[in-house]
């Protein structure tokens, strides 16, 4: 996609999508403004007509522009300053309907995907256009719908425009099944499969696109908290979905981890979709000045909105494979950050580490305004931890920024690898394929394969931590939590931090309760987010989630 198009399009269309711009900030709900879609011409060229759907493409949501992103609401990572929502709200577990985080605005999005899918199917335009271009709304408007399904359960399916002018009351609707929405969102990906092409223009999507978000989904709903009865077929399904897209062979490892997230390897060979950015304007993103180390040098480089814990730390394995757990691994408690996995050093700034050049400091007692903040006072780093991963050196400049054009990564292979493999084993047990999928995410990391002869037990815990480091920082860890049904064990009780101190003129670590990073999750209603107030007076035919 190209994405000067967002910006550089004619008054006519100009004028249209500030139009949508406004209609999207109002509930999803609303009449429609009279001048919408006025003109239409929009729905005679497929120049105009393909801007309208780069708009749908733009809602799709991304962490780079806010200082409190998704996986500071897990047990990977905490805001380092106090005040953000995933501190005050969500690991105190005091949200509630009308102040929760949720995503009930992306129905602004399948708004939009409605509209885009009627009109041009009513359309003269080419019928080859039509039907790629149908299949990509379609799959936005899926993807839309996994959002909100994952977060807060069965919701209304509405796949027609709607007008309380001329519908009134009617446009009101209650929720659908969990089971139906999930339902309509894996339909809609096996019916379009075989209208998109297997190699798709930049930040479009493609055939892998499509079969990555069903065997997403896939995987969601074979997990403990859905599949409640053990039901062994679902995973089956989700193996047999994700193994379809790994047979595809339109994507490979990118050979380096560290620079695969920058913006010179943006839609590389591994990307199977991602969310565009576009440096230098309102579509660029701002996350080395937002989520990465505070004090560089001297100066302030960003606001420290990402502190990854002890815990995540912890998960990263020995250069030899081991995990720190192993006696064999060589671990050092008192040297711990002492021949790790590659993808420690790629992912963490830790104490002694070097960033943009300058060494980072957390020990206390030697001046450094980066020691661990026992406190909670100001920005520095509550764990002993700042946030690599991702943040490319040249963008570190303090705040919102949007100058770098990297883009959020939706799918990408190595997920899909590592779904293949959860999905494969908890079907069949830890068979060649399980052991062969998981190795070439650790190769590729110069870690040895996995031993042989693991237990389906074993096997998912060597899963589980693969995919935790892997895909750390990614904006996956909250859904892994939630449907794996481990919430309620790893978000009750304080995440964990690292002092480093002179004791006895000799330098310890000691790992400590992180300032202020207790959580606090009820199994009995956390699992899904509540469905927001507005929405429910609004709505008279909406139920709440148990609970809230």
């Amino acid at each position: 996609m190209n994405l000067h198009q967002l910006i550089k399009w004619n008054g006519k269309v100009a004028l249209l999508f500030m139009t949508l711009a406004v209609f999207s900030c109002k509930n999803f709900l609303e009449v429609a403004p009279k001048d919408q879609i006025a003109d239409d011409a929009v729905w005679t060229d497929p120049g105009t007509a393909d801007l309208f759907l780069n708009n749908i493409y733009s809602g799709l949501p991304g962490p780079f522009n806010t200082f409190d992103p998704w996986e500071n609401f897990t047990d990977n990572a905490m805001n380092g300053v106090n005040g953000q929502t995933s501190r005050v709200l969500y690991a105190n577990s005091v949200y509630t309907p009308s102040n929760a985080p949720n995503y009930w605005s992306q129905y602004a999005n399948i708004r939009r995907a409605n509209l885009f899918i009627e009109k041009v199917t009513a359309s003269s335009l080419p019928d080859t256009w039509k039907k790629s271009k149908l299949a990509e709304a379609r799959f936005l408007r899926a993807y839309y719908y996994q959002l909100l399904w994952t977060a807060h359960g069965g919701v209304p399916l509405i796949t027609r425009t709607l007008n309380q002018n001329t519908q009134g009351d009617e446009i009101f609707q209650a929720r659908n099944t969990d089971e139906e929405t999930y339902r309509f969102i894996v339909d809609e990906c096996a019916a379009i499969v075989d209208d998109l092409p297997l190699k798709a223009e930049a930040g479009r999507v493609s055939k892998a696109s499509a079969l990555t978000l069903k065997g997403w989904c896939e995987l969601f709903w074979a997990s403990p908290l859905k599949n409640t009865a053990g039901d062994k077929s679902r995973w089956a399904r989700a193996a047999a979905t994700n193994k379809q897209v790994m047979d595809l062979g339109s994507h490979s490892l990118f050979p380096n981890y560290e620079t695969l997230f920058y913006e010179d390897n943006n839609n590389n060979i591994e990307v199977i979709f991602a969310k565009q950015y576009l440096g230098g304007t309102a579509l660029g993103g701002g996350r080395e000045g937002l989520q990465g180390p505070w004090i560089v040098g001297g100066v302030q480089r960003a606001y420290g909105g990402v502190d990854p814990t002890q815990e995540l730390v912890d998960e990263y394995a020995m250069a030899n494979g081991l995990p720190i757990s192993d006696p064999a691994s060589g671990y050092d408690p008192q040297n711990p950050y002492l021949n790790r996995e590659k993808r420690f050093y790629q992912s963490i700034v830790y104490d002694g580490s070097i960033w943009v050049g300058a060494e980072m400091v957390m020990k206390q007692g030697v001046g450094s305004r980066n020691a661990t903040d026992l406190s909670n006072t100001n920005e520095a780093t509550n764990t002993g931890y700042y946030l690599r991963k991702g943040l490319d050196p040249k963008y570190a400049i303090n705040g919102n920024h949007q100058l770098s054009s990297a883009n959020f990564i939706i799918f990408r292979l190595a997920e899909v690898l590592l779904s293949y493999a959860e999905a494969q084993n908890e079907a069949v047990g830890p068979d060649a394929s399980v052991y062969d999928a998981i190795n070439q995410v650790r190769a590729r990391s110069e870690l040895p394969a996995l031993k042989t002869g693991l237990t389906q037990a074993q096997m998912r815990v060597a899963i589980q931590r693969e995919r935790r480091v892997e895909l750390a920082f990614e904006e996956k860890r909250w859904y892994d939590l939630l449907r794996l049904k481990l919430a309620e064990k790893n978000l009750n009780g304080p995440v964990h931090a690292m002092k480093i101190e002179q004791v006895g003129g000799k330098w310890t670590y000691t790992v400590i309760p992180a300032p202020d990073g207790m959580h606090t999750f009820f199994a009995n209603k956390n699992y899904l987010l509540p469905i927001p107030q507005s929405a429910m007076n609004q709505n008279t035919k909406l139920t709440q989630n148990p609970n809230y």
